[in-house]
């Protein structure tokens, strides 16, 4: 974009001033009633009864929902199909919404059905973790197997070889503004929706299919998100259904709002793998043969298990070449919320797995760990094709990691640091550069497409309405921002919609770090139509070639003469010429059998590389990070800002999930940290007191909008460099060459559990 212009995120004058309106600041309408769900208090039982008469005397109580008030299929609309939109009699996690209680005020809802509804139930022993849901035979979907070459001949014929397992926890989406929702019912038997959803055309289908009725009788807003991270792509769902079921039985609007901790207890988080890992290697650290199983903690539904599990298996070789592989995925069953997409999307718990790999077979072999993994890189021309069958085109790895390390000052560092181990007994240092190699595209094919509409008014104005969703990561500014290129216009010209089904049909989740892959493209393709329009009328005007007109600076320029943009467009309309155009794209390039999991799902990949030092104190367990350098491609960035914006909080998020952010279920199923007080999200303490980012220069190889790369997801990965120097600096208190076992999150309680068993005989 042009650099020259800088345009601020869209809503952050009115974020800042408080005036940027969310759901729950929507003007209330006559007869607005409140939901509130009634939780299941076991994890694994069934209900025997449901006494409610309590809570329909207290005051301001209307009614309640259950499943006997569903007019349609009681079963969500979900690709599996198994999950109930109200459980019973089965239940199968606590905090199962079983029904609801609708009063005239939220606080009323809430404390008629938490307090007084009555609940009889008979509780079994539940299955808490995927190890025992693997042993008793619980899957929520069919176990997957990749394989490419022999994994199992090559690991015995390896001169090295490691085996381990390795356990990765979960993580809250804790999104600012909790999953809220408000259902109308309009004339005709039609339905408004204001949902903070990630998918608006989703929540349009599970509605309709609840109420057992078209599409087309429901209409599904979202102006803005107060956060999703994948949280709100499937999950959103849910509370619509709820609210739409509650404004259907009692024919008023109902809003539906859960409290920080009902929400942390009923949706899903971040899929906790195990892996358990064998890995063959020759005397430079290159693999030869990798077998890996794979243990997703799916939950009691399949949700979005699936795919995130696929995208696991095809992020398990991250940076490198695998050539004797197997990876067997089972998706397990376990009496909790039922998990769902976040940021990475799987991706992170795979390159995770890999890159702890490499930090142990560096420890086994004396080397230093970034040799190792410039030594596994993908080549180019040879050894450049994943074991999924995907040739990676676009590598620049190893430019990118060995420019890091330079301007970092790694190998400096690296002896700077053994020094000070080497004199300091008690405070310990450790370091590590990680790559990151991201796949951009929705692995479900069908998901990359979009839509959009851009309509220019007779004043010079310009509208945009598309398919995305906008929750903060400045969507709706770069699609604006690509528009207003198209046009020659300022960004500040430019105003996008609300996302919204009437709009824009059949439109895919914002997700996949794929928002503006499809939406901005889709919108420049609209844009086009609309400036070629203009540009036709003019050079029959004006006696010259539709090439010879030119859009810039708010002008629009003829050989013979320059109008305003405004001027331009009036013109056109006294012209009758059309001033709106729709513009459709599907990503190209990109195929997938789902059933061998091979092909090119991905139209590109992101890459980036982060190098993080840290500082741990060997009594206590409590560590500190020092300083990170990250180098990161976003292709030609479409706004800078914005995109080191998102560098940064991707990497705080994942910086987050690998160190402080710990779920904690007791034994009977319940969830112990369902609040800031016992769940710790990062702070600005917590983040390196020195952190430097810098941006590749190269655009992106494939035709993507104004040459850029997606940028969501793939910082979240970053942050793996930080574990990996926690793991430096923790085996630098022995000379051992015993792999350190470190499970995450890389608390400074687990933290010293591994400084004291590599104590131990």
């Amino acid at each position: 974009m042009n650099k020259s212009t800088p345009h601020f995120h869209e809503s952050a004058a009115a974020q800042v001033q408080g005036r940027a309106d969310y759901i729950d600041d929507l003007p209330r309408l006559e007869g607005l009633l409140h939901a509130a769900p009634i939780l299941s208090p076991v994890a694994h039982g069934q209900l025997l009864q449901l006494d409610a008469q309590a809570a329909l005397q207290a005051p301001g109580v209307v009614g309640i929902v259950t499943a006997q008030d569903i007019p349609g299929d009681p079963v969500l609309a979900t690709y599996v199909h198994d999950e109930s939109i109200f459980a019973g009699p089965e239940l199968a996690h606590v905090g199962q919404v079983i029904g609801l209680v609708v009063s005239e005020s939220h606080r009323s809802a809430r404390h008629a059905a938490q307090k007084l509804v009555k609940l009889q139930t008979r509780s079994s022993p539940p299955v808490l973790h995927a190890r025992q849901a693997l042993q008793a035979g619980l899957f929520v979907l069919p176990t997957v197997q990749v394989q490419r070459g022999q994994a199992e001949q090559a690991l015995q014929a390896a001169p090295h070889r490691l085996s381990g397992s390795l356990d990765i926890g979960g993580q809250e989406h804790f999104y600012l503004e909790s999953q809220i929702t408000r259902a109308e019912p309009q004339e005709g038997g039609q339905w408004l929706i204001h949902s903070s959803t990630q998918h608006p055309g989703e929540v349009q289908h599970w509605v309709a299919h609840a109420l057992g009725i078209a599409l087309h009788q429901v209409r599904v807003v979202c102006r803005r998100m107060g956060g999703g991270f994948g949280g709100k792509e499937t999950q959103a769902g849910h509370l619509a259904v709820w609210a739409a079921l509650a404004a259907n039985k009692l024919r008023r609007p109902v809003q539906m709002r859960l409290d920080r901790g009902d929400d942390f207890v009923i949706t899903g988080k971040r899929h906790p793998f195990s892996h358990d890992w064998q890995v063959g290697f020759d005397a430079q650290g290159r693999v030869l043969a990798l077998d890996a199983v794979q243990l997703a903690h799916c939950g009691h539904s399949a949700d979005l298990s699936g795919p995130v599990s696929d995208r696991t298996i095809f992020h398990t070789d991250n940076a490198y070449y695998l050539s004797d592989v197997r990876i067997t995925s089972h998706r397990c069953k376990t009496h909790t919320q039922s998990h769902t997409a976040y940021r990475g999307f799987g991706g992170p718990q795979g390159v995770l797995l890999i890159e702890t790999l490499m930090g142990d077979m560096a420890r086994h072999l004396g080397l230093d760990a970034l040799d190792v993994r410039l030594a596994n890189l993908y080549g180019i021309g040879e050894r450049d094709t994943t074991p999924y069958g995907m040739q990676v085109e676009d590598n620049i790895l190893h430019p990118l990691m060995t420019r890091l390390a330079t301007d970092c000052g790694y190998r400096q560092r690296r002896q700077a640091i053994a020094d000070w181990n080497a004199t300091h007994s008690v405070i310990k240092k450790g370091l590590a550069l990680t790559p990151v190699k991201f796949g951009i595209s929705f692995t479900a094919t069908q998901f990359n497409q979009a839509g959009a509409v851009v309509s220019v008014y007779t004043d010079g104005s310009v509208r945009v309405n598309h398919g995305g969703t906008e929750m903060g990561q400045g969507l709706h500014t770069k699609v604006c921002a690509v528009v207003a290129q198209v046009l020659g216009l300022p960004a500040s010209q430019v105003l996008p919609s609300a996302s919204d089904t009437a709009q824009v049909a059949n439109a895919s989740a914002t997700a996949a770090s794929s928002g503006t892959d499809l939406n901005g493209r889709a919108a420049e393709r609209a844009a086009l139509q609309v400036r070629t329009n203009i540009a036709q009328c003019l050079a029959q005007a004006d006696g010259c070639m539709v090439d010879d007109v030119r859009f810039a600076d708010a002008q629009v320029h003829t050989p013979t003469r320059i109008r305003r943009f405004d001027e331009a467009v009036q013109y056109a309309y006294g012209q009758r010429v059309q001033l709106w155009s729709d513009g459709f794209y599907a990503t190209p390039k990109i195929h997938y059998d789902r059933q061998t999991l091979s092909g090119r799902p991905f139209y590109y990949f992101a890459y980036g590389a982060a190098c993080s030092e840290v500082a741990i104190d060997t009594l206590t367990g409590e560590y500190r990070v020092l300083r990170t350098d990250i180098l990161h491609d976003v292709g030609h960035s479409l706004h800078p800002e914005i995109d080191i914006g998102q560098i940064e909080g991707g990497f705080a998020q994942g910086l987050g999930w690998l160190t402080t952010e710990e779920l904690v279920w007791n034994d009977k199923g319940e969830l112990l940290t369902k609040g800031a007080s016992t769940y710790k999200i990062p702070t600005a303490a917590d983040m390196p007191a020195q952190l430097n980012i810098a941006l590749w220069p190269e655009p992106n190889r494939e035709d993507n909008v104004g040459g850029s790369k997606a940028v969501g997801e793939p910082p979240f990965m970053l942050a793996i460099s930080v574990y990996e120097a926690l793991r430096d600096a923790i085996g630098s208190t022995c000379d051992s060459n015993t792999p350190i076992r470190l499970d995450t999150p890389a608390t400074p309680e687990r933290v010293l559990r591994a400084l004291q068993a590599l104590k131990q005989p």
